[in-house]
């Protein structure tokens, strides 16, 4: 999953990457307004951490302007916000919900929250996705961040996991290595680089050989059986 925090404090704001990047989240950052608005018409993202004082403007305005339709933006449409606020007065969380958020917290909070409120709205099943992903013997639990192979637990790094999620949301379906770079590595990865090829060898030996087929000049294809 790949998510944007927009946050004009620098430390909350690194804080969160670092937080959120530890879970396995892809993580992006925009320090004001008009970075957003630039982030979200060029990249793809499931859920954003939205603040709403922002020094050239405010998080209800942008919001707004995403579920109006008015940022073309390159998804489906089916972005969550979280609304991340100094205020919280009733007032200021029914305009945000009014205005398109999906959920608010109020500073100051607890990663941990924090973590469980990113949880929750990701496993919402509007796009018809379940929390608990299952192709053949690989089943991932989205929630727990577990991955088991016939029934036996896999220990597997946070990009492998974004890797095999991508992929098991789209089985028997050809997945380039730009789209997985897209969704799974942040903006500051080097599209150059041979990361996604790297990372789908070492999934691919701790899942079998024949798990991911590499299908050459396209990108990898999971296997339903």
């Amino acid at each position: 999953m790949r998510l944007l925090v927009v946050e004009d404090e620098e430390d909350l704001a690194e804080g969160l990457r670092v937080g959120l990047a530890r879970t396995g989240y892809a993580v992006d950052v925009a320090g004001d307004a008009a970075e957003a608005y630039d982030r979200l018409t060029v990249n793809e993202y499931d859920l954003m951490l939205l603040d709403i004082n922002l020094p050239d403007g405010d998080g209800f305005t942008l919001c707004r302007s995403l579920r109006n339709g008015e940022v073309a933006t390159p998804g489906d449409g089916d972005l969550r916000v979280l609304m991340l606020t100094a205020r919280g007065g009733l007032e200021d969380r029914v305009r945000g919900l009014d205005e398109g958020a999906d959920d608010y917290l109020v500073k100051p909070f607890a990663l941990a929250e924090l973590l469980a409120r990113v949880r929750a709205l990701l496993r919402r099943d509007t796009a018809g996705r379940s929390a608990v992903l299952t192709v053949g013997d690989i089943v991932l639990d989205v929630a727990r961040h577990v991955v088991t192979l016939g029934g036996e637990r896999l220990a597997v790094t946070p990009k492998e996991f974004g890797v095999l999620e991508y992929l098991m949301t789209r089985p028997g379906h050809v997945v380039s290595s730009e789209e997985l770079l897209e969704h799974v590595w942040d903006a500051n990865a080097d599209p150059f680089t041979q990361t996604v090829r790297v990372t789908v060898g070492t999934l691919r030996r701790k899942l079998g050989e024949g798990s991911i087929e590499t299908v050459v000049g396209r990108g990898y294809r999971l296997g339903e059986s």
